[in-house]
């Protein structure tokens, strides 16, 4: 490995950036040594918002690289072909910008509601208490819906779901801490129904040739039986804290959701994932989009455009610092069996993310074997982190807040996360795929 002074400080930054994500905590405590208001409470609130880190140490890496190679470079004819603004011109948002438009979408009342009754649906099939009954169906319903609407969707859906029904409510930090982890492990690998929907499958499905048929016989069973399991065990070791009759918070002053409201924005979604590879024509549509919903104001909430705008300022951070890893991770990559290479994909998913992971994993020649252990370990590990998968950071911006002051401990998430992670490593290890 020869990496270039540029490449070697922007892994050193994207480490940097990894353990800050660990440090969250105390800046939030430091901020509150500072006068409310200050610009020192300011800056140390700044960096204690998730969210900002990558985007934040994005923006180091891209100062250093202007210095190293220049802002941007022109030939005689005026042609971009160097410094900065060029290394950013090559590099892929269209994920970051998609994850934003969907999750705006997602989290819209109607979106909300649609996901509600099915969820209601399928927990009166269940012979348990109300409550038992739909945290189960909504952690195994939700995370499946990913393999249609898009994992982003389906975590921005789920999470909702949760805040409303469950985090706003008097619940244990241990309970709290479990279900974001197994949220998180769930989204990571119930998107794997399709080819279409978990972004780490997405990277790779049209080199692979990979379809509907090979995932579902491939990944999609296997990690169906997956998210069941997890989810009946996590049920049942919070047995106590899920008795009883279900109450959900709802603003009283709200509207009924007509069907043709529903509607429409299910046809929005379906735009929107059919043109996701296409970012100047989902984010046309994305603001006619939001000229809908001031239109019909009294049957939605406020848009999330804030929080989704933060999530895609993450992932775009991501994307920037991720762009000079391959150096590494290349390397690393072809030189693993393919048991080594399936673990070592979950675990290198914890501080990269996954999409970031099985791309460069395609650019390096491998046995179809090594494909499916690659493409398994990359969403097992999915949700060991914040970081891990894409739509994370939109799970932990809806429900941050009812986490109080102390917010979300990585170390808790990584330990609620465990148990599920296990589930599904047995699952996609032992269980026989159907389909060539």
């Amino acid at each position: 490995m020869n990496p270039t002074n540029v490449e070697l400080a922007g892994t050193i930054i994207f480490g940097i950036a990894v353990l800050h994500t660990f440090m969250v905590k105390k800046f939030e405590h430091m901020a509150h040594h500072y006068p409310e208001g200050s610009i020192g409470e300011n800056i140390f609130h700044f960096l204690a918002e998730v969210e900002a880190v990558f985007g934040m140490w994005a923006a180091i890496f891209l100062t250093y690289y202007s210095f190293d190679k220049g802002f941007a470079i022109y030939d005689e004819h005026h042609t971009l072909i160097g410094g900065a603004i060029h290394y950013l011109e090559t590099q892929n948002y269209t994920e970051p910008a998609f994850v934003f438009v969907i999750m705006c979408m997602a989290a819209t009342r109607p979106v909300i509601h649609l996901a509600e009754m099915l969820i209601k649906t399928f927990a009166k099939l269940i012979p348990l208490n109300e409550k038992m009954s739909f945290y189960i169906s909504a952690l195994f319903i939700g995370p499946l819906l990913g393999s249609f609407i898009t994992e982003p969707a389906a975590m921005t859906v789920t999470s909702m779901i949760l805040l409303s029904n469950f985090y706003k409510h008097e619940m244990s930090s241990k309970f709290k801490f479990a279900t974001i982890g197994l949220l998180f492990v769930n989204v990571s690998v119930g998107g794997t129904l399709s080819h279409f929907a978990a972004p780490p499958v997405l990277m790779v499905a049209g080199k692979y040739h990979w379809g509907f048929s090979h995932m579902i016989l491939n990944f999609g069973w296997k990690a169906a039986i997956a998210v069941a399991i997890s989810t009946i065990a996590y049920a049942i070791l919070f047995k106590k804290e899920l008795t009883g009759k279900l109450q959900t918070v709802h603003d009283s002053k709200q509207l009924a959701t007509p069907w043709w409201m529903i509607a429409i924005h299910v046809i929005f979604i379906g735009m929107v994932v059919y043109t996701a590879h296409h970012m100047v024509f989902f984010l046309g549509l994305f603001l006619f989009f939001l000229g809908i919903v001031k239109v019909t104001q009294e049957y939605q909430d406020i848009p999330k455009v804030r929080e989704s705008l933060m999530v895609g300022f993450f992932l775009a951070g991501l994307v920037t610092l991720g762009g000079v890893q391959a150096w590494w991770l290349q390397v690393v990559l072809s030189k693993m069996s393919d048991i080594v290479l399936y673990f070592g994909a979950t675990a290198l998913t914890a501080v990269t993310d996954n999409a970031a992971l099985t791309y460069l994993g395609s650019l390096v020649d491998l046995s179809d074997s090594a494909k499916y252990n690659l493409v398994a370990g990359a969403v097992s590990g999915g949700g060991l982190t914040v970081i891990a998968n894409a739509p994370n950071p939109a799970g932990y911006g809806i429900l941050k807040d009812s986490f109080g002051e102390e917010g979300i401990s990585p170390l808790w998430l990584l330990v609620g996360a465990l148990f599920p992670t296990f589930i599904v490593i047995l699952c996609f290890q032992l269980l026989p795929s159907l389909g060539s």
